[in-house]
């Protein structure tokens, strides 16, 4: 009988038109944040379909306490970190805080390095103020994904991190900002902390994906940032975050016996330890003993 095998099934790279395409598939799509090369890889295998490289590194990563310090060389370094997996998912780089606000030729500049440094699409936060940068990036043949709802790039204007759309008029700006994103050319629309019912009828009224992150069950597809989920990261539980493993716990314990071993000097044993054959053993004893 022919062994079997584990190893997962080849699968093809997913591109922003695969994504754009899957708008009313019946088959949610799934997106995951991650920041690195072993990070991607485990997103990658785990066969997500986009990996987000999110400004949001500033605070999981980088210690910052909001994503408005971060910036484009940040941006591409990790970028280029996530793209050196290789992965099939759609690589995502997330164009930060300033870096599209200035001018389109800055903004072109910024998309392009996200580019270069391996991402095969950009993403950027705002909505029908931001229609002439969407322009000026699809005009040099990059993909866009929008962001709409909490943008943390304006975590000052809208007074903090708070739910959005509550409210009639706001919620039928959000739908407005939304549908103006997907004629502009948007292949699909990330909406973050809205109501379940903002997020359904934006969902119901584009022509393109959204995803979704605190925004219900009734979007395209859902996003959460690979530490959050993985419970790496502890300090702060949004409502939306479902902890899937307790990573940090365990990675904290088994540092602690890893220190706990070493200051018994049961760390590292005889089979963790490199050896020499008994006679150049013996030698180097007789050497250190000729120069005592």
């Amino acid at each position: 009988m022919a062994a079997t095998s584990s190893a997962p099934k080849p699968r093809a790279s997913v591109t922003a038109p695969d994504v754009r395409a899957r708008k009313g598939s019946g088959t949610p799509l799934v997106m995951v944040t991650a920041y690195d090369a072993p990070t991607a890889r485990i997103t990658d295998d785990a066969g997500v379909d986009m990996i987000l490289v999110g400004d949001s590194v500033a605070n999981v990563v980088l210690g910052y306490d909001d994503t408005l310090q971060v910036t484009i060389d940040d941006m591409a370094h990790h970028v280029a970190a996530v793209a050196r997996a290789r992965p099939n998912a759609l690589v995502i780089g997330d164009l930060p805080w300033l870096s599209y606000h200035v001018s389109r030729e800055e903004t072109v500049r910024n998309s392009a390095r996200l580019v270069r440094a391996g991402a095969a699409a950009v993403k950027l936060e705002g909505g029908r103020k931001r229609i002439d940068a969407i322009h000026a990036i699809l005009d040099t043949e990059i993909p866009v994904m929008g962001h709409l709802g909490l943008t943390p790039q304006s975590v000052h204007a809208i007074g903090g991190f708070k739910v959005q759309g509550k409210q009639l008029e706001a919620a039928r700006a959000l739908v407005d900002d939304a549908v103006a994103l997907s004629e502009a050319g948007c292949f699909a629309i990330v909406l973050e902390c809205v109501p379940d019912a903002v997020a359904r009828l934006v969902t119901d009224t584009v022509a393109v994906p959204t995803i979704g992150i605190g925004a219900g069950r009734h979007c395209d597809g859902q996003v959460l940032v690979l530490h959050d989920l993985l419970g790496l990261e502890d300090r702060l539980t949004p409502k939306f975050v479902r902890r899937y493993a307790s990573l940090k716990a365990d990675a904290t314990s088994a540092v602690a016996r890893f220190a706990e071993d070493v200051r018994a000097g049961t760390f590292p044993a005889s089979d963790e330890t490199y050896h020499v054959a008994d006679d150049v053993a013996e030698a180097i004893e007789l050497y250190g003993a000729s120069t005592t």
